[in-house]
Formats: C-alpha cells, sequence, structure tokens
C-alpha cells in the first residue's frame, strides 16, 4: 500500500511540473495544422446485397444495349430509304406464296437491294411483310427498298397486251394466241366456234393462262353480241343470235372502213329483204380455205364462184350456215341499226372504199369503171417490170 501511494504521489507531482518552452520557426508558425479526419463511414448492408449489385448490372447493359439498338436502327432506316444500286430499269416476277424472307434474298441477288436483312427487317417494321403481292414488276433505277416495298405492295404488275382485230378467223386467233411467249399453258381442248372470239385487245400480266384469254374472249364476246342484239332495230330479216353474227362476219369482211359498214349492212338485209342471193366473195373464200384464210396473192378465179360449198353465196339462198371470221363492235352495230338505203350493189372504188347502187345498170357502170381501174393498174406494174432490167444494165 505504501509503495503504491508514493507512486501515486510522485507521478502527481511529476504532472505539475511545467514542461519548458521550444521555441518555433517561422515555418512551424505558418504551416497549417492538421485537421481532423473525417468520420469513417461503414458500408451499409443494402449496397452489399447481390441483387442491388446484379440490378446496377441490368440498368447498365439495358442502356447500352438501347444505345446500340438506336443506333443499329438508324443505320437500317438510312439504308433502307438510300437510293438502290441499279442503274437501269430492271423486272423481276415474285411467284404466288413466295414470303419475304425469299423475296428479300431474290432482290439481293438480282442486285436491287445491297442487304437482304435490311429489307425483310425494315418491311415487317411498316407491317408490309404480309402485304407484298405476286405479279411482275419493273422497278426503276436507283429505287430504294423503300421505294421496292411500295410497289410489291401495291400489285400493279407489268401488264402485256395480244390484240385480235376485227375480221380474223377463230383459227387466226387461236395461233395468235398459241404463238405468244408471254402466255403459259395449253390450247384449250374444244376449238370454239366460228365467231365466239372477241375482237379486242386483252392486257395481261405474266403468268397468265392461254385458256383464260380463250375464256375471257369468249365471255366479252358473248356480252358484247347480247348487248347490241338487244338494242336492234325491229324489222331485221335475222332469225336469231346466230344469223346475226353470221351477217356481221360477212360485213366486217367486205370493207374495214367504218363509214361503210351500216352501208354494206343494210345492201344484205335490202338483199334479204328482197329473197336476193348475198354473192358476197369473202364467204366464197370461207367455203374453199376455211379459216386458215387464202393467201393472200391468189386472186378469186371464175372457177371459185362455181364451187359447191355451204358458204357460196353465188349459188345458196340466205346467209351461210356460220360466220366467217369474228365481227368486231363496228360491224355488229351496222347489222343491228344499218342505214335507210335502197342500194342492192357495191363494188370497189378503186380507192380502197366501195361505190353503191340501187339498181343493176348503175352497178354495172360501176363495175366497168372499176374493171378498167384495174386494167390500168396492171398495165402499169407490166411497164414497171419491163423497165427494171434495163435500169439495171
Amino acid at each position: 500500500m505504501t509503495i503504491e501511494s508514493e507512486s501515486t504521489g510522485n507521478s502527481g507531482r511529476q504532472a505539475d511540473v511545467p514542461q519548458p518552452m521550444v521555441p518555433r520557426t517561422a515555418r512551424d508558425v505558418l504551416r497549417p495544422e492538421v485537421g481532423t479526419p473525417p468520420p469513417q463511414h461503414r458500408r451499409s448492408r443494402g449496397s452489399r446485397n447481390q441483387f442491388v449489385v446484379f440490378l446496377n448490372f441490368v440498368v447498365t447493359a439495358t442502356f447500352f444495349l438501347t444505345l446500340l439498338a438506336v443506333g443499329v436502327a438508324y443505320v437500317g432506316k438510312q439504308s433502307f430509304d438510300a437510293p438502290g444500286p441499279t442503274n437501269v430499269v430492271s423486272t423481276i416476277l415474285i411467284k404466288p406464296n413466295t414470303g419475304t424472307r425469299e423475296i428479300a434474298g431474290q432482290l439481293e441477288r438480282r442486285g436491287l437491294i445491297t442487304d437482304a436483312r435490311i429489307f425483310w427487317i425494315g418491311a415487317r417494321a411498316f407491317g408490309s411483310d404480309t402485304s407484298l403481292k405476286a405479279g411482275e414488276y419493273e422497278i426503276k433505277p436507283h429505287a430504294s427498298m423503300r421505294d421496292i416495298m411500295k410497289v410489291l405492295q401495291s400489285g400493279k404488275s407489268i401488264l402485256y397486251s395480244l390484240t385480235i382485230p376485227e375480221g380474223l378467223t377463230v383459227e387466226q386467233a387461236l395461233e395468235r394466241i398459241r404463238d405468244n411467249e408471254i402466255l403459259t399453258g395449253d390450247m384449250p381442248e374444244t376449238v370454239p366456234a366460228e365467231g365466239t372470239l372477241a375482237a379486242d385487245t386483252q392486257r395481261f400480266t405474266r403468268g397468265t393462262t392461254r385458256e383464260q384469254i380463250v375464256n375471257k374472249l369468249l365471255a366479252d364476246q358473248k356480252a358484247l353480241v347480247e348487248g347490241i342484239w338487244r338494242r336492234r332495230t325491229s324489222d331485221l330479216p335475222i332469225a336469231d343470235m346466230d344469223e346475226f353474227v353470221t351477217l356481221a362476219s360477212i360485213v366486217e369482211k367486205e370493207t374495214g372502213i367504218a363509214d361503210e359498214r351500216s352501208l354494206v349492212a343494210a345492201v344484205f338485209i335490202n338483199r334479204l329483204n328482197k329473197g336476193m342471193r348475198l354473192q358476197s366473195d369473202p364467204t366464197i373464200i370461207y367455203g374453199i380455205y376455211g379459216g386458215k384464210g387464202k393467201p393472200a396473192d391468189k386472186p378469186i378465179t371464175q372457177s371459185d364462184l362455181k364451187k359447191q360449198t355451204p358458204y357460196n353465196t353465188y349459188l345458196i339462198d340466205g346467209l351461210p350456215p356460220t360466220p366467217i371470221a369474228n365481227p368486231g363492235r363496228a360491224a355488229l352495230e351496222a347489222v343491228a341499226n344499218p342505214s335507210k338505203t335502197e342500194d342492192l350493189y357495191f363494188v370497189a372504188d378503186g380507192t380502197g372504199g366501195h361505190v353503191f347502187a340501187k339498181t343493176l345498170e348503175e352497178h354495172n357502170e360501176n363495175v366497168a369503171r372499176w374493171r378498167a381501174i384495174e386494167k390500168q393498174r396492171a398495165d402499169q406494174a407490166a411497164a414497171q417490170s419491163e423497165e427494171t432490167p434495163a435500169a439495171a444494165q
């Protein structure tokens, strides 16, 4: 106890002893004192939670992925709207039931677009991937992917045309259809009756079949004939629509001048009313050559006029058994509503038309003038042929 007490006492006395002053230099006086350090905060348990760490990663990744997606979308849109690589007008055929991916690949292979993936994604983005239509399309030079997409959406395929002129026989019309290289498929097994095909121009897309064209011509002619027949004048010496088409086909073959058809129809109507034979040269030709038609370099001879055929209107009374060609609208209209004349004859006038007459006497005079014109032309042709060798020498 005594030692402890002494020790304590000594210690207390030492503490009361004043410490000597240590002088400070000017540098030490000016040096700032060290401040109190900030309190050290311990990390919360929440910040150390693994879910929070994962959530932070997801947010960061989503942000960067969003930036990447926006960048890709921007570049894709620029490519989708950029001018295409083609320098010339091109065509492309899209077959039925072709998907958007296949269409995109076809466009890229043809060199019409630069990237099939961009086209496919762009079409889907615009909601057009299910609205691209089959057909053959014209692609303009430097058309963008957006332009091509709109063209394929429109369904406005390239249209081709096939013309069946007035006055062709069914056989001649079918030959044109058969020889058309754009049409597909075989010809119909059943040959249509003479006079039942429309004389018209048909517009069609690639892939249309020959049978479809024939059926369309049949339907168009049927509708045309029925419509005009309903509007016919009431006093025609014609029993039915078959005879109506037959007479119209004769008028069609007799003249190609629109203004004359009604006059020619009137002559035949007047002859039928009087019980006279029609005496039409085109009927003789059809009776001899049928649907193939007469060769252009073969004239009608006197022996032809005497050949016994069901179509020789120099020998038979009334109309032949069937039409001799496909009549057009103008010829049908002319027969349904012919001119009101008393003419019974007509003959060529030398200018491509015809001259008409009421009496046989007038007609014979007109025929004589026509014969004179024919002789004059023949003489001129012979003279030219004789001069040709001399000129060549």
